[in-house]
């Protein structure tokens, strides 16, 4: 199988984290692309017609977009416990922590249009302070009803991944009052699956 990839993307790190977790790391070849919706790369677009990584090839060469979509299809590869729980409340729970997670890394790169990456004149604050309530309001919702103390699965993976790519950006924190979910975060962080797959690079708008 081959990932396309990105460095610096919470997404791509999630599936290539969630392939070592699973034990498939040794079975992808990472090729990193850089995308930008200003930038077009047409060996990104001629796998996912939005042009956006990651996207699994698989062996047969069908091309699987987005990161949940790979998530699934890798969690059916391995032999090992599922990361994504089959049934009840507990795949319930996991694809909202994921949810959540997704959703503040997209809270986060809106955040960033606002504040870096479009041209300054464009901006609009009231919405770059609303992504930014959306992403206290996320912390705080992990912090009240989140239990993070069960066994790796594929919402802390996202969580883990959206978190490190917050605070490689400079985004709003999450640590400050806190201290349960960055320990938990700091933990995760020290799993080989995190440390195989550091972030690196900058967005090229």
């Amino acid at each position: 199988m081959k990932l396309l990839y990105q460095t610096h993307s919470p997404y791509a790190r999630k599936v290539l984290v969630m392939a070592h977790e699973a034990g498939l790391a040794g079975r992808i070849e990472v090729i990193h692309h850089e995308t930008s919706p200003t930038r077009r790369n047409d060996a990104v677009f001629a796998a996912n017609p939005l042009g956006k990584v990651p996207v699994l090839v698989c062996a047969d060469g069908l091309a699987l977009f987005d990161s949940v979509a790979i998530c699934d299809h890798l969690d059916s590869l391995h032999n090992g416990p599922r990361l994504i729980p089959p049934a009840g409340r507990a795949r319930a729970l996991t694809l909202r922590l994921q949810a959540l997670a997704q959703g503040l890394a997209d809270a986060g790169i809106a955040l960033r249009w606002e504040t870096e990456r479009r041209p300054e004149a464009l901006r609009y604050p009231a919405l770059a302070e609303g992504q930014a309530a959306k992403l206290q309001a996320g912390y705080d919702f992990i912090k009240r009803e989140v239990d993070l103390d069960g066994p790796v699965e594929l919402g802390q993976i996202a969580l883990a991944t959206a978190l490190s790519w917050l605070e490689f950006r400079g985004l709003p924190a999450f640590r400050p009052g806190r201290p349960r979910l960055s320990a938990w975060f700091d933990a995760f962080s020290r799993r080989p699956s995190m440390l195989a797959t550091p972030l690196s690079g900058e967005t090229h708008d």
